[in-house]
């Protein structure tokens, strides 16, 4: 595609999101709404639109060169990610689940299930490789170091027993025997076939039937294959087969891929050309505009003077730098407006005070109702105003943003810009604002004068102290936030990160994507949903869910700043399903540091309670230094044991469990740090202490019949074996049902060897060959799923959940009671 194209990408992107917020930020607010179904589909309509729009402008940011067109897009990209968190957060309040099916949407407006995934930009990488690769070769070295020491300390060898140099010795003479017996017995079988065929070969009759019998073999072999070609250009013509021209890469894609390629090289040339233009033109207009901006600043300050003397009878007293300075003054008002506006604010730091009286025995009243209502809980609020949306951190942002997007670049002709180089004009716009900023609050200071001194002269007024806002005092009830102590004030980042690395809680993360946690859209989903039955979700909606939770609030500053916050997730599924893959995912794709705080990592290290302290204190202020980062917590679930059983006891699992809630606590929005903690037994576990650890907990059940689908067929083609005809994997997915993705991984690498690549032309890959080995690990029962869903029905969301189910069926109930009396 072309820039022409990507640009209409973005036109038809900003037309969307223009449209979404004319409907949110109506001219008259809409009215509560009573009905929770009708609010809900309302909610997640225009989650799937903002999705479409931030998949959209995405690929737009991706894919331009055009370096202010590319700000700009970056800024609604990140408003458009904080919306769809918010809108996520407000679905999860109002239906009670992480996992949400919107078919009907869906259909409503003619997408696919593919279009709700959630891309993962690509600045969040791309636009830090620099700084990530640092990051990378500095823990190398600090590996290579560690590793070095540890070499030297196990330099002396150890000593072989003589039991073990038996075994050796019998191992090889034994492998040396059975060399010699298989030779012989190779040379005797074919003596003896040797003078079989020579007694059967005698005579012509003989040549007659062999000849016979090679052409008989040979015909059947040609008819075979004739067959076979037919039958595969029937199925590639009624659609039931790809075409193999179409499986191998073809020329335009190789090409596409050059040319995204070139596009990455050219994204950083125009950007580096852009910034030295922003230099080279700020410059040039302080040196040639700078005097001609202050003596117009002063004139027009000086007409205020006169203006504010005329309207009132007296000078006005000059704006401090708090206020704004002299820029509030060219805000498009009168002088009495001003001088109004001024003595308003002044007027309302007086009666702050006040106000703050009366709040607090507004406070005291708002008390004593909520002990009376506290049983009606929030349902009632609820029920009596109805459901409103929430307010938006963002929707303010993406107004400015799609303001800017008509004024500047909506009508823009760009025919003599093919390119796609910079604006000029648009950079001596931006610099201008910014000089005339400087220049601004030069002349304040001048003017400041020059006014004292016509107060003294015209009003016989001395100059006194200019009285500036009044400092509100905290209230006396507020409690002060202690600040964290540095425990490590003279100690420098690398060395704790050296220190890190060698005990073991400092890793690097193992190259995994989002796109390798494989799986299929629930097309069930919602037919259960309506069905009153909660539907297990499916390895593709626990990519979005992670996607959404885990990687687009990691990957920007502005959008975990602003959208709703997630310190900690845990991840609950049995064993094999791809729960730490997930850990090392997210930090791969946003270029996280991982730290492992994991019971079996920690244990022996840092003993006792100054020493744990010392750990954790080093582990958030790197986590901190090096955002943005992942703190995995393994077997989470230990963290929380009821009882400690005997076999973990030397683990000291429960060390963590009172410091580490108080660490999380101290993470602030600024602060990009996220915990995650991985579980296959939660049952064990303290449930309202895990709960209150981890503020998301996302269940991830055995693959369903699709996902098993895709997984084996798309793990044995990246294994290099090929699916052929005599290859079953509708039967062979129908058979494995129970067993987990690390079950599958493990046997499709012990049977889809290199020698069994070579042969696959005389051998192919048949359902048989996998279920052998298959057959030696234990599938996830229906009963062990069963138990985590029973436990998670016990968590705060799945608590809110049933008594919703249950109040919907009472109201079913009295509504046909209320049905039934009117008949009678």
């Amino acid at each position: 595609m072309s820039q022409s194209s990507y640009n209409q990408v973005w036109k038809e992107a900003m037309s969307e999101l223009n449209r979404l917020l004319a409907e949110e930020l109506p001219p008259v607010p809409l009215p509560p709404q009573r009905d929770r179904v009708v609010f809900f589909q309302r909610l997640a309509t225009l989650y799937v639109r903002y999705v479409q729009v931030f998949r959209q402008l995405e690929e737009a940011h991706n894919m331009l060169v055009h370096p202010q067109k590319r700000r700009l897009i970056l800024l609604l990209l990140k408003g458009v990610m904080g919306r769809v968190l918010e809108l996520k957060y407000e679905m999860v309040e109002k239906e009670f689940s992480e996992y949400h099916y919107v078919d009907d949407i869906l259909h409503a407006l003619k997408l696919t299930p593919s279009a709700l995934e959630i891309p993962i930009p690509y600045f969040f990488v791309g636009e830090r490789s620099n700084q990530i690769e640092e990051r990378k070769t500095m823990l190398l070295d600090v590996l290579k170091m560690a590793e070095g020491s540890k070499d030297l300390d196990t330099s002396m060898d150890r000593v072989m027993t003589e039991e073990e140099a038996i075994k050796i010795i019998q191992m090889v003479e034994r492998a040396w025997q059975g060399r010699v017996r298989a030779k012989l017995n190779k040379e005797i079988r074919f003596s003896n076939f040797d003078r079989r065929h020579r007694a059967k070969t005698a005579g012509s009759a003989f040549n007659e039937m062999a000849a016979m019998r090679i052409q008989r073999v040979w015909k059947g072999y040609l008819q075979r294959k004739k067959t076979k070609i037919a039958r595969d250009e029937e199925m590639i013509f009624l659609g039931m087969v790809m075409d193999p021209k179409y499986q191998a890469p073809l020329p335009a894609e190789i090409d596409a891929q050059a040319i995204d390629a070139s596009i990455r090289v050219k994204q950083k040339k125009y950007e580096e050309v852009y910034l030295n233009a922003i230099n080279d033109i700020l410059k040039q207009i302080r040196e040639l505009e700078w005097n001609d901006m202050g003596k117009t600043i002063k004139n027009q300050i000086r007409q205020w003077f006169y203006e504010c003397r005329n309207a009132t009878g007296l000078f006005p007293d000059y704006p401090t730098v708090e206020e704004g300075g002299s820029a509030i003054i060219f805000a498009e008002k009168t002088p009495q407006q001003l001088v109004e506006e001024i003595a308003l604010k002044e007027e309302e730091a007086a009666t702050s005070k006040s106000k703050g009286k009366d709040k607090e025995k507004g406070k005291d009243n708002k008390k004593e109702k909520g002990k009376k209502d506290k049983g009606k809980g929030k349902g009632a609020e609820e029920d009596e105003e109805g459901l409103k949306m929430m307010p938006s951190a963002f929707l303010s942002e993406l107004e400015v943003a799609n303001k800017r997007y008509e004024e500047v670049w909506k009508n823009r002709n760009e025919s003599e810009n093919f390119a796609q180089l910079h604006e000029v004009e648009l950079i001596k716009e931006e610099m201008r604002k910014i000089v005339e900023a400087e220049v601004r609050l030069q002349i304040d200071e001048e003017m400041r004068e020059e006014l004292a001194e016509l107060k003294l002269a015209v009003d016989k007024e001395k100059p006194g102290k200019q009285k500036g806002p009044k400092k509100k005092k905290g209230g006396k009830g507020g409690k002060k936030k202690k600040k964290e102590k540095d425990l490590t004030p003279d100690r420098t980042l690398e060395s704790l990160c050296e220190e890190l690395v060698q005990q073991g809680l400092l890793k690097r993360a193992k190259n995994y994507r989002m796109q390798d946690f494989l799986g299929d859209y629930n097309y069930l989903g919602t037919t259960l949903r309506q069905s009153d039955i909660e539907p297990m979700p499916s390895l593709l909606d626990v990519r979005q869910v992670l996607s959404l939770y885990g990687i687009l609030p990691l990957g920007t500053p502005e959008v975990h700043e602003k959208a709703p916050l997630i310190k900690s997730i845990l991840l609950v599924g049995p064993a094999g399903v791809g729960k730490s893959m997930l850990v090392h995912a997210i930090c791969q794709e946003t270029g996280s540091t991982l730290f492992d705080l994991s019971p079996h990592n920690t244990a022996g290290k840092y003993p006792g309670k100054p020493g744990l302290t010392m750990m954790l204190h080093m582990v958030f202020k790197v986590a901190r230094l090096l955002q943005p980062s992942v703190i995995w917590i393994q077997d989470a679930e230990k963290m929380f044991y009821k009882k400690v059983p005997k076999d973990d006891e030397q683990l000291e699992p429960r060390r963590l469990k009172k410091d580490l809630p108080k660490c999380l606590k101290l993470i602030k929005p600024e602060d990009r740090v996220l915990i995650i903690g991985t579980t296959k037994g939660p049952q064990n576990s303290d449930i309202k202490a895990m709960c209150k650890m981890y503020g998301k907990i996302i269940l991830i059940p055995r693959p369903d019949y699709g996902s098993r689908y895709i997984l084996w067929e798309k793990l044995i083609k990246k294994q290099g074996g090929k699916i052929t005809n005599a290859l079953d994997l509708t039967s062979l997915t129908k058979a494995t049902d129970g067993y987990t993705p690390g079950h599958m991984l493990h046997v499709i690498s012990s049977v889809v060897t290199k020698d069994r690549i070579n042969d696959l032309t005389k051998q192919p890959l048949t359902a048989d060959d996998f279920i052998v080995p298959l057959a030696k690990f234990e599938p996830v029962l229906q009963k062990e799923e069963e138990a985590i869903k029973n436990w998670y029905a016990k968590t705060p969301l799945g608590k809110r959940r049933i008594k919703a189910a249950a109040e919907k069926e009472e109201a079913l109930i009295k509504a046909k009671e209320t049905k039934n009396k009117k008949k009678k």
